[in-house]
């Protein structure tokens, strides 16, 4: 949960304002807003703190919502679904645009919710893609999104089901944008029971009835849908709904190819090499983990230490001396772990490191969910090597 004193330091003050204004919380007289940022700080903070309990939950909720979309992976999703482009980009990045969006355009903030939630889950456990012919339109026909809800219900065996159509951005590391139609389901779970406190104090047995999230993606560009839902079979039926009532398709099955990485490149000393443009000042792998290759797969996981000037290929050399398992033909490379460090920019004063894990045949951490991550996955695992083949995940992933 976010801090009070933390959400109030880094959101601007005007934003602030705004906030409170909307909100018409009880403050006092003494908060200066024209006042010096330090002035206004304090007493806010001291005002907050003594708010009631239903307004201090009030704003806790609120504080977390907005700080949620306030990092840049939720900046990135609000900017692809947010109306005024224009004033999104004069704003101050981070909580600043996260907290305009949020009193401005609570519906376009909603929806950034939901896609930041999807593209978290994307390429992970509970994440399918399939391919469906391109070009086609996602119908927003009261009739047919009747259909595919009651679809959905039916199959839940629940009473209660929402869906939510909306076109979405999804903004490359290029500058290019491509265009998804999301679906946000929500269906309620089945009620259970849960031990609470009531307002007499008394320790009580509460019903409580869950409400389960769901999302499909569908680019028109590449015919791709990506799914994410908790259990397979239910991924597997919501893209067969969603093809066959809100597309007019038929769902054959085909699934999107997996992306498949060759971590063998790492056995030797390995040249990064990368384009100044893209502000990488450094490329250091960490960490790896090998596996014999012989009848007996035993693993060994190797990390440098942050305090040495030697590369990994270098301090195995040091520490295995004469048997060194890079160089003996008997191992092979199946985890790494690579720190990129970007340089300073407007929005990172002190620079940034993203931390690149890959798991041979099909296993990276990065999500794409900021323009740093998109920059690596979509240009430079391949140009380093790492990538096998990408097919139509090409078109899908470069963004």
């Amino acid at each position: 949960m976010a801090s009070i004193s933390t959400f109030l330091r880094k959101s601007p003050v005007s934003a602030l304002r705004a906030y409170f204004e909307t909100a018409a919380f009880d403050l006092p007289d003494t908060i200066d807003w024209e006042g010096e940022e330090a002035d206004v700080m304090q007493p806010l903070l001291k005002a907050v703190n003594k708010m009631d309990e239903a307004e201090k939950g009030q704003f806790l909720l609120d504080a977390e919502r907005v700080s949620t979309l306030a990092d840049e992976a939720g900046n990135t999703a609000l900017l692809s679904v947010v109306k005024d482009q224009a004033i999104f980009a004069s704003l101050e990045v981070g909580h600043g645009c996260a907290l305009w969006v949020f009193l401005n355009e609570p519906e376009s903030f909603r929806k950034a919710e939901e896609v930041r939630y999807t593209d978290h889950r994307r390429h992970g456990r509970a994440w399918d893609g399939f391919v469906l012919a391109e070009n086609c339109t996602v119908s927003t026909d009261p009739i047919a999104i009747a259909a595919f809800t009651s679809a959905i219900r039916e199959r839940c065996k629940t009473r209660n089901v929402e869906v939510d159509v909306f076109e979405r951005q999804r903004h490359c590391h290029d500058g290019k944008t491509k265009k998804l139609i999301q679906v946000a389901v929500y269906r309620e779970g089945r009620p259970g029971a849960a031990l609470r406190f009531s307002d007499a104090g008394r320790l009580t047995r509460w019903v409580d009835t869950p409400v389960f999230e769901a999302a499909l993606t569908y680019q028109p560009e590449s015919g791709a849908i990506e799914v994410t839902a908790d259990r397979k079979d239910t991924r597997l039926d919501l893209t067969k709904f969603m093809a066959r009532d809100l597309l007019g398709q038929s769902f054959n099955e085909q699934r999107l190819p997996v992306l498949q990485y060759d971590l063998s490149a790492l056995l030797h000393p390995h040249k990064f090499d990368r384009d100044i443009v893209d502000g990488i000042e450094s490329v250091t792998v960490t960490a790896l983990r090998l596996v014999a290759d012989d009848d007996v797969p035993d693993r060994m996981t190797f990390e440098k230490s942050a305090f040495s000037d030697r590369t990994i290929w270098e301090t195995f050399a040091h520490r295995f001396s004469g048997d060194n398992p890079l160089s003996g033909g008997h191992w092979s490379v199946v985890h790494a772990k690579i720190s990129t460090k970007f340089g300073p920019s407007a929005a990172e004063p002190r620079g940034k490191t993203l931390a690149l894990s890959i798991t041979e045949p099909s296993g990276c951490n990065l999500k794409g969910l900021t323009a740093r991550e998109q920059l690596i996955s979509a240009k430079y695992l391949r140009r380093w090597g790492f990538l096998v083949d990408r097919d139509l995940m090409a078109v899908i992933d470069d963004a």
